[in-house]
């Protein structure tokens, strides 16, 4: 029986953020997630929220702690992209992507850590991506954002490891999302060539190994990059 936690998923209206929060509302635990617009799914506490801004994820955690507890496993999946080639990206290009998907997870676990360093107990699970290591024309903003995330949690792991707190990085492949599912047929089928196991994951598999590793079976699991993605980034 694992045991129940107040668990905070950011960017949890959607997508693989939507799927980690119905996971863990399914094991029984306490589940927020921060949006931007829209709700979380059904069981959890929708608290509207933006990365890049402090005073609203201040305000956000005061809501949490008051009607869940304080936070005990954070996802720190929001994210956004501003796909172009490198000549054509704009500073500003590169500058909002960086303050959503790498300074924006620094602002959340700095505030979530605080708590967990209290109850020395604590899971950080940064959602990265097969890009942030295998890397991907168009997106140099994003996979730079996304590799920094893997310093990350291993800075906080150096820092924190003594206090009980773990923090890994789940670097998912190609999902089947609405992104995806908007590409071109052909395109896909493309992908999936590259794709060792030939398909695409669903949201729920990566769901679950992000629920794994806030589980009590995963205390000794630190500083690790455990990618799903059917094997395309193989030796990243």
């Amino acid at each position: 029986m694992t045991t129940q936690r107040t668990v905070l998923v950011t960017g949890g209206n959607r997508g693989i953020g939507r799927a980690i929060a119905e996971e863990f509302v399914a094991q029984g635990h306490r589940v927020a997630v921060t949006v931007r617009s829209g709700e979380g799914p059904a069981g959890t506490l929708s608290v509207v929220a933006d990365v890049t801004d402090s005073a609203s994820l201040d305000a956000a955690f005061e809501t949490i702690e008051e009607k869940l507890g304080p936070v005990e496993i954070l996802v720190a999946n929001a994210g956004i992209t501003r796909d172009m080639l490198l000549l054509r990206m704009s500073d500003e290009d590169f500058e909002d992507v960086l303050n959503t998907n790498l300074t924006g997870a620094f602002r959340v676990v700095k505030r979530a850590t605080k708590g967990m360093m209290k109850a020395r107990f604590g899971r950080v699970i940064l959602i990265s991506s097969v890009v942030g290591l295998l890397g991907s024309a168009g997106q140099v903003n994003y996979s730079a954002a996304k590799s920094g995330l893997v310093g990350m949690a291993r800075s906080i792991t150096r820092e924190l490891g003594s206090r009980g707190i773990t923090a890994n990085v789940v670097a998912p492949g190609f999902i089947e999302t609405d992104m995806t599912a908007a590409l071109p047929e052909e395109q896909q089928e493309q992908y999936k060539k590259n794709i060792p196991a030939g398909r695409f994951a669903t949201p729920t598999e990566v769901a679950k190994v992000v629920s794994w590793l806030a589980s009590d079976e995963s205390a000794y699991i630190s500083g690790a990059v455990i990618p799903v993605d059917g094997g395309l980034g193989m030796g990243h």
